[in-house]
């Protein structure tokens, strides 16, 4: 079986990968674990470029960003005294523009 994009679909999908990827939709599935993710698929940001960018505390985005991290969706790199974190995981690219193409109906 194929879908539209050519790819082909998964007709099933055994218990220990359908519990990783739930573990993955979970972690991203708090509004601003989501638009972090989508931050960073646009490209490389210390937690003060995100605080800035998103508009929220400091603490807020240090908070979430651990959760992503710990799951190795992020990775951070502390070079130069700051810390800058980037996808781990580049296929949340993917994902990113599949959920922004659900609701844009």
């Amino acid at each position: 079986m194929k879908t539209r994009a050519g790819r082909k679909a998964t007709a099933g999908m055994d218990e220990e990968r359908a519990e990783r990827l739930a573990e993955v939709l979970k972690g991203i599935a708090h509004p601003l674990r989501l638009r972090l993710v989508a931050a960073l698929c646009k490209g490389d940001h210390t937690v003060t470029d995100l605080t800035e960018k998103l508009g929220v505390r400091q603490s807020a985005v240090s908070q979430h960003l651990a959760p992503l991290r710990l799951l190795g969706l992020v990775s951070v790199d502390r070079t130069g005294g700051k810390a800058t974190y980037s996808l781990a995981e580049p296929h949340l690219r993917n994902l990113v523009d599949c959920l922004l193409g659900c609701r844009n109906r």
